[in-house]
């Protein structure tokens, strides 16, 4: 009997984003909005889907540790603060060395902005989500935790048992399905030329920025390497479909699928990726932190406004924070960020309109920064709150 030919999923996004950046260049407005109705309708899907992924992997992940989950919840929370403080600080650290010199060569002043004319989908169906992915986190939390200290086996069947529907669906609905969500979102960026604009004024700037998150990874993974003693650079490739999907969605809670695959490719125990992975999509912005500070110190460089080290490490400390309120939306860190840049950097609303405009731009790849980052932290916390050794990981 043939063994069956199956194409990965690392081949199958990978042929999506190049077939989406040739192809928009090609294909008549008609088959792009009805890509584009497929990825409205698969994104309510997946934004309803988020919170029962959160709940079904989660709560079952805290009740099947036990009473240690209390200490995982802060080891996984604290590393990911200081991670995303770090991120951020090297970025303003390089941005004073660079970026003075860079924005004098453009002329040092303000671009003016077009909006990109995007097109629409057909329609769309509303699918809103039973609950937001903040209340379902603190329920997993709660529900978790009451199962692992009051021993309620009953329940924990129950939610052990969603955790297998969860599963299914992710293993039989979203995976199958991204790839093709993923070839319509590069085939519209292609179409429409978005943002093309700021990508020339800040092109070397946007380099920087790009060196900057790659940097970011191999850190993260050269100290997880060397906590849990294996090759860095092989655990950082065993990511990159989750890294190649995030780049695609510009969602961490969307590719937290394949980010959950791969941690656990990486020998992470199953109840520890189950609980710091959909966690870490919420709470680990190191990407998107690095490009916000770059982007911020621009910007007060363009208009003037004061960029001391004690006015960014106060706007650093504050952003890693205020990102946590909108986890999985792709574009919704910046737009939390919003708040900080106001108050703390003083941006009006010209700096601001700015600021969106560079992020979006390179949106994915700050993204895909923070989900391939959380494999690094579930590694670690896996060394520590994991089983000493996994026999289904070879060492490398």
């Amino acid at each position: 009997m043939k063994k069956k030919f199956r194409i990965g999923l690392l081949t199958r996004v990978i042929i999506a984003i190049l077939l989406g950046l040739f192809l928009g260049y090609y294909l008549p407005e008609s088959v792009v909005r009805t890509f584009l109705t497929f990825n409205s309708v698969f994104s309510q899907f997946l934004g309803f889907m988020i919170p029962l992924i959160i709940i079904g992997l989660v709560t079952p992940a805290i009740a099947g540790i036990g009473k240690g989950a209390g200490k995982l919840l802060l080891a996984t929370v604290v590393i990911a603060y200081l991670d995303t403080i770090v991120a951020g600080g090297l970025s303003y650290g390089t941005g004073t060395w660079l970026f003075p010199s860079m924005v004098a060569s453009t002329g040092g002043v303000m671009p003016h902005i077009d909006k990109a004319t995007e097109l629409t989908s057909y329609f769309t169906i509303n699918i809103p989500a039973m609950v937001d992915v903040m209340s379902s986190l603190v329920f997993s939390f709660i529900v978790g935790l009451g199962i692992a200290y009051g021993g309620l086996r009953t329940l924990e069947k129950l939610f052990n048992e969603f955790r297998i529907i969860v599963e299914k669906v992710i293993e039989k609905v979203i995976i199958p399905l991204l790839p093709i969500y993923i070839f319509g979102v590069f085939l519209s960026m292609t179409h429409n030329g978005q943002a093309r604009q700021v990508l020339l004024v800040f092109s070397q700037i946007i380099v920087v920025i790009l060196i900057l998150h790659v940097l970011i990874l191999v850190y993260e993974f050269c100290i997880a390497g060397a906590i849990v003693r294996r090759n860095p650079f092989r655990l950082l490739w065993n990511m990159l479909p989750a890294y190649l999907t995030a780049l695609g969605t510009s969602s961490s809670a969307a590719t937290i699928p394949v980010t959950l695959k791969q941690t656990e490719q990486n020998g992470v125990r199953n109840e520890v990726a189950g609980f710091v992975v959909p966690l870490c999509a919420t709470i680990h912005l190191s990407g998107s932190a690095m490009k916000i500070t770059a982007c911020a110190l621009t910007i007060c460089l363009l208009t003037g406004l004061p960029h001391n080290p004690g006015l960014f490490i106060y706007f650093i400390l504050m952003l890693a924070i205020i990102m946590v309120a909108a986890p999985g939306v792709p574009g919704g860190a910046i737009m939390a960020a919003l708040a900080p840049l106001s108050s703390i950097l003083g941006f009006d609303q010209e700096a601001q309109a700015l600021m969106i405009a560079l992020y979006i731009a390179m949106d994915s790849f700050g993204t895909a920064c923070n989900v391939t980052g959380d494999g690094a932290i579930a590694l670690i916390v896996n060394k520590f709150f994991g089983k000493e050794h996994n026999p289904s990981v070879k060492e490398d």
